[in-house]
């Protein structure tokens, strides 16, 4: 059952027009990637479900709820969180800080000891390093913090916004095997966006390719794998 429905979506940057009449869902309890090339409105359609830009038209429903025009904070409360590309964390406050601030909108003391042990669960590295100010991190550490964080808030969905961006390699297929455990074993609907179309289709269980604002392919990760298109244009091969 589709706990995300994006309908006829659209989103103009002055009179450039960013996002086209976008269609796409994400049933609850799967990873769903948007891949294509800069400029192509990945992260557009993130900021515009999170409620970060101003919507020109269309609809966004949310576990059957329409949130189109909802305020940021009013979405992270409803149950949809962001991951944004870079980062984002507060580099002068430690990583339990940067933690706890993700469950600002929360007031059961309990569960929110109860989600920061099962964040440390899945990546013990933040709990060794728990005291050290975010910005002494390196770029995969401060990436874990980053969705650390944005587990804080409970979500029932996460939006991560370009997760291999600026780092090594073996830093991002750690990254994604991480990614891959949160949506298995913690069950959390995550939508994906990545310009790694390898990686985005190995963590993900479907994808839609989009272009100029508009989904132009979609199919199950494993279709897109083997689409001779799909390989040449974004899988380099």
């Amino acid at each position: 059952m589709a706990i995300l429905e994006i309908n006829d979506l659209q989103v103009n940057y002055g009179v450039i027009p960013a996002l086209k009449g976008l269609n796409f869902y994400v049933d609850e309890g799967e990873v769903v990637a948007l891949i294509g090339s800069n400029g192509a409105g990945k992260t557009t359609t993130l900021h515009a479900i999170s409620g970060i830009v101003k919507k020109a038209g269309g609809q966004i429903i949310f576990d059957g709820t329409d949130i189109t025009n909802r305020k940021a904070h009013k979405i992270v409360g409803l149950g949809i969180s962001q991951v944004q590309e870079g980062r984002g964390v507060f580099a002068e406050l430690t990583v339990l800080e940067n933690l706890r601030l993700g469950a600002y909108l929360r007031k059961n003391k309990h569960e929110i000891r109860e989600d920061l042990m099962d964040v440390f669960e899945l990546f013990p590295r933040l709990e060794e390093r728990k005291s050290q100010p975010a910005g002494t991190l390196s770029g995969g550490e401060q990436q874990m913090l980053a969705i650390g964080r944005a587990m804080m808030a409970k979500p029932r969905m996460l939006l991560l916004d370009e997760p291999s961006m600026g780092l090594a390699p073996v830093v991002v297929e750690d990254i994604f095997r991480k990614i891959k455990m949160l949506n298995k074993q913690r069950h959390m609907t995550i939508l994906l966006v990545e310009q790694n179309a390898q990686m985005a289709l190995y963590a993900s269980h479907r994808a839609y390719v989009i272009e100029t604002g508009q989904i132009v392919t979609t199919g199950t990760s494993a279709e897109l794998k083997n689409n001779d298109e799909i390989r040449k244009a974004y899988l380099g091969l």
